[in-house]
């Protein structure tokens, strides 16, 4: 006789090691370092031995295990990481395992089984590689790895949040001027200026702050140039420090930075990597992509709900405004879930109350307003 709540337990336990070692597996392929490709790899099988355990465990109850298929947040994560690399996907692994490594902590199975500290330290090797501990992972993939993640960077929840704020904004938008009962080609004209201007604004705003961050840390990459041909002793001493902070012993950590300090190049590099947190390649990315990527996510939120008024009118096109809006609202939703890991009914169906509740605001709001003038 089955256990039912034990059985439930356990199945939710074996989907989630599917889904996490079908994604290790997916960024192992994808990924072009083969010692990154290679730590994926091992991180895969160990999570594939802990859905081989949670099986046994079921079996053990007399309960049956789900089919391997990952579920589908980590069929879309994988997709991202073929189409777009690990990288893309690696802020959003980050924060999954961070959220989890104290998931088998109160179950008893797993202690006896060691699987609480095995998903400790999947989370610490995680990020490792996304802030660059020493030893960790080499050169230029810890350096595209380290720029994302110290950045805050994080393009997937970026994309979802930059469409949501154009469709928000622009449905508020809409839903105002139709309260006030004004034509439908107003309310078109309308939506696009609204378009238009929301993704300028976004676009500008996002231009500025990437220029001004490059600008920051040029600045901050000329002064430690400077510090360190006037005091390379002083800097070499900070680079000790900084390596036995990391977890070296002293003897180590300055037989490092003896190495690193024989050339110059390699010795700002590394002061500027690991004491500013700044990646000199990149140093925040293009301005002019971050403008044109804002545009774009903006106007496409912002696009659904106008959309309808092109070919519709009156109370036709509000519905069809709503409806498509609303479709949208819970695909947003259902994206956020992707990088918080909630449940995606739960995400979508507040998604969709948030922007109806703000939509409803609006054009109550542009109702009272449209009689008041309307005498």
């Amino acid at each position: 006789m089955t256990d039912d709540g034990s059985a439930a337990r356990y199945r939710g336990n074996f989907q989630g090691e599917i889904d996490s070692a079908a994604l290790y597996r997916a960024m192992a392929d994808a990924e072009p370092d083969p010692r990154l490709g290679e730590v994926y790899r091992r991180l895969a099988a160990v999570e594939e031995a802990h859905a081989e355990f949670w099986g046994k465990e079921l079996a053990r109850i007399g309960a049956t295990a789900a089919a391997k298929r990952p579920g589908w947040r980590t069929r879309s994560l994988v997709w991202l990481a073929r189409r777009f690399g690990p990288q893309f996907v690696l802020p959003t692994l980050s924060t999954l395992e961070r959220r989890d490594s104290g998931q088998y902590d109160r179950q008893p199975e797993a202690v006896a089984g060691g699987l609480p500290a095995a998903e400790r330290s999947h989370n610490r090797i995680v990020e490792a590689m996304a802030s660059g501990l020493p030893g960790g992972a080499s050169g230029s993939s810890l350096a595209r790895l380290e720029g994302r993640h110290r950045t805050g960077g994080n393009a997937l929840r970026a994309a979802v949040l930059g469409a949501n704020d154009g469709l928000v904004s622009n449905l508020s938008l809409v839903m105002g001027v139709a309260g006030a009962a004004v034509p439908g080609g107003t309310i078109l004209l309308t939506g696009l200026a609204g378009l238009v201007a929301g993704a300028c604004s976004m676009a500008m705003g996002e231009w500025l702050s990437v220029t001004s961050s490059r600008e920051l840390n040029q600045r901050q990459i000329e002064i430690e140039a400077d510090e360190l041909k006037r005091m390379p002793e002083e800097e070499k001493e900070e680079m000790v420090l900084i390596y036995q902070a990391k977890g070296l012993d002293e003897a180590a950590a300055r037989a490092l930075a003896d190495q690193l300090m024989a050339n110059k190049d390699t010795a700002l590099d590394t002061l500027v990597r690991e004491e500013l947190g700044i990646d000199p390649d990149e140093l925040g990315g293009s301005a002019w992509t971050a403008a044109a990527t804002s545009f774009g996510l903006f106007a496409l939120g912002a696009i659904f709900p106008v959309a309808p008024f092109f070919w519709l009118d009156g109370t036709a096109a509000l519905v069809a405004s709503l409806a498509a809006s609303g479709v949208a609202l819970v695909l947003t939703g259902a994206g956020t879930s992707l990088f918080t890991g909630r449940n995606v009914l739960f995400s979508g169906t507040r998604q969709l109350a948030i922007g109806l509740a703000a939509a409803a605001l609006t054009y109550g709001i542009g109702r009272l307003v449209g009689v008041s003038l309307g005498g």
